[in-house]
């Protein structure tokens, strides 16, 4: 059978571009190793944080800000609202990475924030940073919902004439000759298309005949997560506290999110297990959090009570720990969507929309030079 456009992986990624490519008319198949939205890849969690300033770098501050307009865009569609902002506030160092990049960010792309000492996050908020740090709270900070996003991202696909195959992996691909597109197999079939976009996020190096080693240097990162219950007498609701992000002297980056209803949320960004993603231990030991405990009973001593939940995400890193977004380097219409090392989330529309753009001709809108491949292959492979 044939199509204008096969996608493999229907995460974050490649749910977006099923859902920008279908609304424009687009024939389009999706195929899918589990059922998304499900809880053995990236886009699991139930929280992920979107933000503005963002601390990584300027150049993604446009693609954010048209994520924002298209996931208000995807409620709407969808007759409710997937984006909460609650505020987000980053603890840091003045000179530290996420302090510095996200007032850099917010400065060049005018986005409206606020510098707090130390002792004005105390008394608005249950954080306790010491006096040599300081918080920049960003207002259209907030928080998306990864299940329900994908879920909606592929209603919509599916809505708009996308045919979806989930529990069906993509086994191997094939380019046709003369560049007349590529062919797919699966356990169920083979599939033609023009296209052929490849968003398997931590089965992206096996999936990449024709690179060096057919490898690309990636690493997959298995990363835990927890929901707390507060300590008595603290405030942790979403109309007061904020998604936030600390950057430690020592080191480590922890996140969290305030209580939207199973408790507050806290994870270490990064520092996790590097793993195969098809041996990966989905199980938390109790003494995994100790690291995590140290902290928070330092930091944020009302988040020091009992662990009710943990579970497992994968971050699949990038050397640089920015995205991959291009075409294959000796096939033109193979496009490699992601890693995202963890940070990813947020841009999903924005991405399936650039993605829709690639695969009908059109120049793209945004500066993706940050994303090409070629920073990771020898010279002489572009």
């Amino acid at each position: 059978m044939s199509y204008d456009v096969i996608i493999a992986g229907l995460g974050a990624m490649g749910s977006s571009a099923a859902w920008q490519l279908a609304r424009r008319g687009v024939n389009v198949l999706g195929f899918d190793r589990f059922h998304p939205p499900h809880t053995m890849g990236s886009s699991t969690g139930r929280s992920r944080i979107i933000r503005e300033a963002y601390w990584e770098s300027p150049f993604y501050v446009p693609l954010v800000r048209r994520a924002y307009e298209l996931w208000e865009d995807l409620g709407r569609a969808r007759g409710g609202s997937l984006l909460r902002r609650t505020g987000g506030l980053i603890i840091g160092s003045k000179e530290g990475d996420l302090v510095s990049g996200a007032i850099r960010s917010a400065d060049e792309h005018e986005v409206p924030y606020q510098v707090l000492e130390a002792r004005q996050v105390r008394e608005r908020y249950p954080f306790r940073p010491d006096g040599a740090l300081v918080g920049v709270l960003e207002p259209r900070a907030g928080v998306l919902q990864p299940e329900e996003c994908v879920a909606a991202m592929l209603a919509e696909g599916a809505a708009h004439g996308a045919e979806l195959h989930f529990d069906e992996p993509l086994e191997r691909w094939e380019a046709l000759g003369g560049g007349d597109g590529v062919r797919v197999f699966t356990a169920r079939g083979t599939f033609e298309a023009q296209y052929l976009i490849l968003a398997v996020g931590a089965w992206m190096s096996g999936n990449l005949p024709g690179l060096p080693a057919q490898t690309l240097p990636l690493s997959v990162a298995r990363q835990t997560m927890y929901w707390i219950r507060p300590l008595p007498g603290s405030v942790w609701g979403a109309d007061s506290c904020p998604v936030w992000l600390w950057e430690t002297p020592q080191g480590p980056v922890y996140y969290g999110f305030p209580d939207l209803g199973d408790g507050p949320k806290v994870a270490r960004h990064h520092g996790g297990e590097v793993v195969n993603p098809d041996q990966v231990n989905r199980q938390v030991a109790e003494g995994e959090s100790s690291e995590l405990r140290r902290f928070l009973e330092e930091a944020i001593p009302s988040l020091s009570g009992t662990v009710e939940e943990a579970q497992v995400c994968l971050y699949t890193n990038t050397p640089d720990e920015h995205f991959i977004l291009d075409r294959h380097p000796e096939h033109f219409n193979v496009l490699l969507v992601s890693p995202c090392s963890g940070h990813g989330f947020k841009f999903a529309p924005t991405v399936g929309e650039i993605l829709a753009d690639a695969c009908q001709g059109a120049p793209p809108r945004y500066d993706l030079e940050h994303f090409r491949l070629e920073r990771f292959l020898p010279g002489d492979v572009l």
